[in-house]
């Protein structure tokens, strides 16, 4: 307790600015200008919402030192771990709360447990074990740490408790990757707020001097405070943004059961034992596809209805998307090949494809095709543009048509569907007679999307110059080939 009349140790979280609160002031001392109509079409999963922004508060400090309803304290099995947190909430609630945490007798990884605050402002703690981290155990681990977060506001909500205050969960001794741990807490606690924003007023993120940069960094992605805040954080979102709670999704885990299982909705009572049970799930054991090899015989002879053939497209493109979240994909990002940019005239997202700076007979082009799903996985779900810059390519640029056959082959009929124009910049005899034979007699559907553009004027036509960061390498090509078009207009320093 704080000697009579000494000023108070503790922190009332009503005190504390709120996240909008800095962003709001900057606004109004830069004077920015309103969103564009055209980027009011392209939504975040994460849209700006005032209402649950006014409860978020970052704060650089201790945890132990809030004056809220509950803390988080982070901890292991045994409720003994010796973490800066810990310590400090040890040393601040006083000796009964050992005595307390004896009775309950630990706790498991994942799990939350209550007790109360003795000598501390917050009148309750909830204690939780974050998971040690493993990278080929990553998927449990995600699991493990996304339900510490969900625990811990289920219990909170199930408390009637005004406020919470969270510590970074995982600790540093169980060497889980901070960016990795906090993409997981932004998101649970969003999705958590979403639908049960009316039970808390307040969640305070307490972080030390080392974790408020990836803090600040990240909580743009999932709390955004404006719209254009919004638009500009939406190409940063990782590929796995989880279910409609935060869950990590693990495609092979899930199993789909409906009124019926085993039986198609619209299969017909003859079809009996003979019905294609492949709908069931993406795992072998929940498939029970039965005679594989007659399967493949039927596809082979062209017999396999069109529904089992798209059932069977979609778990070899789960298999894919699996595969390119797990993957170490830095290499390929560093090529800067592949980005996404603004939107066109219609609202439609761009993503950019530049030719030159594939190498392709250095890099793993499997890798490369894994790097494209992890990428595009969440564009393609809306309608985009593609602009691919032949600008300067050479042998060593150009993509095999085996390749990009295999590419159109592996992806999800969103791609497809919603890849309303691919604009071909620069393009050479050459490539115009080789794209001209790829899209008549290897793939169809891309033909009549396909747009030759010889100059960047042509192109700004569809996509105004300030939606689309172009290569400096283009940017003189295209000026020294056509005259200065759009000379004031600045390239991207990073390209």
């Amino acid at each position: 307790m704080d000697p009579l009349g000494a000023p108070s140790q503790f922190v009332d979280v009503d005190s504390l600015p709120g996240w909008s609160d800095a962003y709001e002031a900057k606004q109004l001392d830069c004077h920015q200008s309103p969103v564009e109509k055209a980027q009011d079409d392209v939504r975040s999963p994460f849209p700006y919402r005032k209402d649950i922004n006014e409860k978020i508060i970052l704060w650089k400090g201790d945890v132990a030192l809030l004056n809220c309803t509950a803390i988080v304290n982070t901890s292991n099995e045994t409720l003994t771990d010796k973490n800066p947190v810990s310590e400090s909430i040890f040393m601040h609630a006083g000796p009964d709360l050992k005595d307390e945490l004896q009775k309950l007798k630990g706790c498991r990884t994942g799990e939350a447990k209550l007790t109360k605050g003795f000598n501390l402002a917050a009148r309750f703690i909830i204690h939780t074990v974050g998971p040690k981290y493993k990278s080929r155990y990553r998927t449990a681990a995600e699991s493990s740490l996304y339900s510490c977060y969900r625990n811990v506001l289920q219990l909170a909500k199930e408390q009637a408790m005004c406020s919470v205050g969270f510590c970074v969960i995982s600790t540093l001794k169980r060497c889980y990757p901070l960016e990795d741990a906090t993409h997981i807490a932004l998101r649970t606690v969003r999705r958590f707020l979403e639908v049960h924003g009316e039970t808390l007023e307040k969640v305070v993120f307490a972080v030390s001097e080392l974790e408020e940069a990836t803090y600040q960094k990240l909580l743009p992605l999932y709390f955004p405070r404006s719209l254009e805040e919004e638009v500009q954080s939406l190409p940063y979102l990782p590929a796995d943004i989880g279910n409609a709670e935060g869950e990590p999704v693990v495609p092979e885990r899930q199993i789909r059961i409906t009124e019926k299982p085993g039986v198609p909705d619209d299969a017909s009572d003859e079809e009996g034992l003979e019905a294609d049970l492949s709908f069931i799930g993406s795992h072998a054991f929940a498939r029970m596809e039965g005679d594989v090899d007659k399967q493949r015989r039927l596809i082979l002879q062209g017999q396999l209805s069109e529904a089992a053939l798209q059932k069977q497209h979609q778990r070899n493109y789960n298999r894919w998307l699996c595969q390119a979240r797990a993957e170490d994909l830095s290499d390929i990002a560093s090529l800067k090949a592949l980005y996404q940019t603004g939107v066109d005239n219609c609202g439609r997202t761009v993503m950019v494809v530049v030719g030159r700076n594939i190498p392709v007979t250095l890099i793993d082009m499997e890798k490369a095709l894994l790097y494209f799903i992890h990428v595009m996985d969440h564009i393609a779900v809306k309608e985009y543009v593609l602009v691919y810059f032949h600008t300067l390519t050479n042998y060593y640029n150009q993509l095999d048509s085996n390749f990009l056959k295999k590419l159109y082959d592996v992806v999800d009929a969103k791609y497809k569907r919603n890849l309303k124009a691919l604009y071909f910049v620069h393009p050479t005899f050459r490539s115009k007679v080789s794209a001209w034979f790829f899209t008549t007699f290897t793939v169809s559907g891309l033909k009549d999307k396909i747009h030759y553009v010889e100059s960047l004027q042509q192109l700004f036509t569809a996509i105004p110059p300030e939606q689309i960061d172009l290569p400096p390498f283009v940017l003189e090509y295209d000026t020294r080939e056509n005259g200065p078009y759009y000379s004031s207009y600045p390239p991207s320093p990073d390209l």
